[in-house]
């Protein structure tokens, strides 16, 4: 059977049959004056499949270069494989020169037609590289030819190729990564036994390496266990007319379906309840979930339980939508200082803008799971749970099931990631399933899919903010004035504190005298949002800084000189009157300039840019000051019990959780120091409410130090009581002194406390001091982009982060590497698609793109800054958790910077309105040309329909 367009196509006449076997392949060679190549672009470089493929053949009339053959085929541009066969029959004969070029674009386009409803979207996009690439191809065609031609003196002339088109015919190659990790090492007169600021490996390291390390469902299946799967709504926002379980009651292993009646106590908030009882807001909403024997029992069950919808409009999903119909969760947060009004009528230009930031999905690598266990007595149960907050799922099941928090005892050994997303989610699949396990009488397991934990769970907000910025030609900003709408989801959730966040924290390094900040969480028929590292910075900061490249654009200035000129100088006053000192920043952006050569390199930039026409480079340095924290004393609070056993040997509990940050190292560091023993006698075993009661979330990047401080306070309180023995016997060895001590009857068990750092904010007057302290950064980014595709290469990241005396500065450092790279995804390749009626398309790693290593910059180097002493924490150290999120922002202002040189040599606007993710999409739309002017815009007109729920 000839591999022909029929079975590339795949016809079902051309498919194997059942019996059939596939023998073997002939590929033929190719002919002299025989060229082939083949072209693609996906969301990103490895592991994604095309938005479109090619491949292309065309074999030449020897001597004269006209075309005797010709064979085009697309993947992607149709429901299956397109081959261009009526374009290619009438260029036969055509000369391989500019006018065929033309005359074969204009047939592509009309042979290969994508109407503006074909799946999958991105149709001018995908119009646009089906030229795109043939004019690749058309390049390479010629180079080969330029080659025969020197051995060949009479043959055809053909076309000069421009040296700037010669970058055109070079693929990005893919590189691995390397880096240099730059740190202080400890002080000399520091003990060797004393671990603290040495980097010391994550104490599960190796055990995550090598799949020994324990997760929640790694737990053995306990005797009579049921598995729970989650019936959710198919409709955005409908009532509930019936929901019909009967069919699936009588499936084989089906032992129970668990609705909103089955709950004893209350069914979560009144505004944000753990099952939908009369009316479901979005697609995703938990309506009722089945109990069998096995998981497959459980899922097939789902599929024959038959629910009754009446829609209810309006149905909401874009923040503009949202607008419209004055849909929002909470009322305006709004920060103003100076006279803004005033401050517009002085200035010499103004500049107003749009800043579209898209959602993100935690992607945790654990989806969100559940064990619980109910004992035979007094209503006790133990729930193992994957989650960042313990004692808000204990708290969550009390109130559901209405049994004292007493009887509910929640464990977490470790937690496969959490970014935010395991704060407050897991309250609800603890409750539902424990609801489960109460009524069964047997233990209960749910463990989400990741279809179903990307379509239940919610992400990042979405942005949308407007921007209106005044300043002198000289670069100086005097007014800036934002107003931003987030999609919070159907359900507040952490939506009003995303948006104080947000708002709090969007003038970022700069000290500007009239400020207007005001902010807004949208309601829509989506799953609700939630905690997402970073909490409204990343994508707020995203505003600042695109208004700073767009006073650099008017002023025929470099954004990073607008940046210094408009950066925090002198200790000073934030926009909600907290005083700090920037010396600290400063220092992060002139060793981030001095370290990656910046100003060197921008020249080469503009070098490379001269000189190439269809590839571009970019380059950006940002600066951050990054708010730490909780804004109320209360969440600072911490616990920690540890108990010394006879042989010597520590057992430390603490109220933070392991997701993967090193936080277990961390505290044995603390504790080693403390207790003057090494980390090999110390052991941490989970994280558990009956041993450290009323924790609060690990989370907003203060987990090591708070419980780091209460681990300190029971260790010395410890030692304390130790004291006279020691002095007794100075030359004893610890076991001694711990023997001793329990002969004496001394306490060897003792409660560490940590009071919590005072921080509190009055919205009513706009001020406050609503964080502990700020971490401090800068990163430059340097990329190459495709203007023919929009694929983009990272050449080189160079980090600066004020980690004041790193506690452990290899975690610190992996912490500061895989923050920025979660950054870089969300400003690069995270893109979240929905339907026309609000369902998730891209529900799994197919469709949801996250980095990976061949998208880590190829030179990647992170430097914390030399030490800074932060007396207010535990050793001056300080919180990295979340920090580096908006540093990724570098790759993202980089690219807008290539971008920007591409419309420049096209003479087309500098502006545009930024969107982010910048993927290859936007990338090469952005960069208009020729071929972009040859799609007809008729058929975009027509509903598009995957679509980001932004604006």
């Amino acid at each position: 059977m000839p591999l022909n367009e029929r079975f590339l196509a795949g016809l079902a006449s051309a498919d194997l049959k059942p019996e059939e076997i596939l023998e073997s392949v002939y590929v033929p060679h190719s002919h002299a004056w025989e060229f082939v190549s083949a072209f693609r672009q996906a969301q990103c470089q490895q592991n994604a499949l095309a938005d479109v493929n090619a491949g292309m053949r065309v074999l030449l009339k020897e001597g004269t270069g006209t075309i005797e053959d010709l064979s085009i085929s697309y993947g992607g541009a149709g429901a299956v494989m397109v081959s261009a066969q009526k374009s290619c029959q009438r260029l036969i004969g055509r000369p391989w020169d500019e006018l065929m070029l033309e005359e074969a674009c204009r047939l592509l386009l009309e042979e290969v037609s994508l109407p503006g409803w074909a799946p999958g979207g991105k149709v001018e996009f995908k119009r646009t590289l089906v030229v795109s690439f043939f004019f690749k191809f058309y390049l390479e065609v010629l180079q080969e030819l330029k080659k025969l031609a020197k051995f060949m003196p009479d043959s055809h002339h053909y076309p000069e190729i421009p040296d700037g088109f010669l970058s055109a015919l070079e693929d990005f190659p893919i590189t691995g990564p390397q880096g240099v990790q730059r740190y202080q090492s400890v002080d000399s007169h520091q003990s060797l036994q004393d671990p603290v600021g040495r980097p010391i490996v994550h104490l599960s390291g190796l055990k995550h390496a090598t799949g020994e390390a324990i997760f929640c469902d790694d737990i053995p299946t306990m005797d009579r266990e049921l598995f729970m799967v989650l019936v959710t709504s198919t409709r955005a926002h409908a009532k509930i007319i019936s929901i019909d379980s009967s069919e699936a009651l009588e499936l084989p292993g089906v032992v129970d379906v668990i609705t909103a009646e089955d709950f004893p106590g209350t069914n979560g908030a009144e505004d944000d309840k753990l099952m939908a009882v009369d009316e479901v807001l979005c697609v995703g909403h938990i309506i009722c979930a089945v109990v069998a024997e096995t998981n497959v029992q459980a899922k097939s069950a789902i599929e024959k339980i038959k629910i009754t919808y009446e829609d209810i409009e309006p149905v909401i999903f874009t923040i503009n939508d949202a607008i419209k119909h004055n849909s929002f969760l909470c009322p305006e947060k709004k920060l103003e200082q100076g006279n803004i009004e005033e401050a517009f009528e002085k200035v010499d230009q103004i500049v107003e803008g749009e800043v579209h930031v898209g959602g993100q999905e935690h992607f945790y690598m654990e989806t969100q799971r559940v064990l619980v266990i109910p004992k035979a007595e007094d209503k006790e149960l133990d729930i193992y749970v994957s989650t960042q907050d313990p004692s808000h799922v204990q708290k969550t099941v009390s109130s559901t099931l209405s049994i004292p928090i007493n009887r509910i005892t929640c464990h977490v050994k470790r937690v496969g990631g959490g970014f935010g997303g395991k704060v407050g989610r897991p309250a609800v699949f603890g409750a539902i399933a424990a609801v489960g396990a109460i009524k069964t009488g047997r233990p209960i397991r749910l463990v989400l899919d990741r279809e179903d934990d990307m379509l239940i769970t919610g992400g990042r907000h979405p942005l949308f903010g407007k921007y209106k910025v005044g300043f002198m030609n000289n670069g100086r900003i005097k007014a800036l004035d934002i107003e931003c709408f987030i999609n919070g989801g159907c359900m507040l959730d952490d939506s009003e504190q995303v948006t104080e966040f947000l708002i709090l924290k969007l003038e970022n390094a700069y000290k500007i005298h009239n400020l207007r900040f005001r902010g807004r969480a949208c309601m829509t028929n989506l799953p609700s949002n939630t905690a997402f590292r970073g909490f409204g910075f990343p994508q707020g900061t995203l505003i600042t800084e695109s208004c700073i490249t767009a006073v650099a654009a008017k002023c025929g200035l470099l954004p990073e000189k607008i940046r210094e000129k408009n950066m925090y100088k002198t200790v000073d006053k934030t926009i909600y009157k907290q005083a700090f000192s920037p010396e600290t920043l400063i220092r992060c952006w002139n060793e981030c300039l001095d370290k990656s050569s910046f100003h060197s390199r921008r020249m080469q930039v503009e070098e490379f840019n001269k000189k190439n026409y269809w590839k571009k480079k970019g380059i950006a340095i940002v600066p951050m000051k990054f708010s730490v924290g909780f804004a109320a004393t209360s969440y600072h609070q911490a616990a920690a019990l540890v108990h010394i056993y006879t042989d010597g040997s520590v057992l430390v509990t603490h109220g933070g959780n392991e997701l993967g940050q090193g936080i277990h190292t961390k505290m044995l560091q603390v504790a080693s120091r403390e207790l003057k023993i090494p980390m090999s006698s110390m052991h941490i075993c989970e994280t558990s409410t009956a041993t450290v009661p009323n924790t609060i979330a690990t989370a907003a990047s203060i987990g090591s130090d708070v419980n780091g401080r209460a681990v300190q306070n029971a260790c010395q309180i410890l030692l304390k009581r130790l004291e006279p023995i020691i002095k007794k016997n100075p030359e004893g060895t610890w076991e001694d002194w711990i023997e001793a001590a329990f002969e004496q009857r001394i306490s060897l068990s003792a409660t560490g406390y940590f009071r919590g750092y005072k921080a509190f904010m009055d919205w009513e007057k706009g001020e406050g001091d609503p964080f502990p302290y700020y971490v401090y950064g800068a990163a430059c980014s340097e990329i190459e982009i495709d203007c023919l595709t929009g694929a983009h290469k990272k050449i080189r990241t160079d980090i600066i982060m004020d980690a004041g005396c790193s506690l452990n500065p290899a975690i610190d450092i992996g912490q500061v590497e895989g923050s920025f790279i979660q950054g870089m995804g969300l400003y690069t390749t995270e893109e979240l698609k929905y339907s026309p009626e609000g369902v998730l398309y891209s529900r799994g790693p197919d469709e949801y793109k996250i980095p990976t290593i061949t998208d880590i910059p190829e030179e990647f180097n992170v430097s914390l800054l030399p030490s800074s002493q932060t007396p207010l924490t535990i050793y001056s150290s300080k919180g990295l958790g979340e920090s580096g999120m908006f540093l990724g922002s570098s790759v993202f202002f980089a690219i807008t910077d290539a971008v920007a040189a591409a419309r420049r040599e096209r003479d087309i606007a500098e502006d545009f309105t930024v969107k982010s993710p910048a993927t290859p999409e936007w990338i090469r739309m952005a960069c208009a040309d020729r071929f972009t002017e040859m799609i007809p815009r008729d058929d975009l007109r027509t509903f598009k329909p995957w679509s980001i729920p932004i604006a």
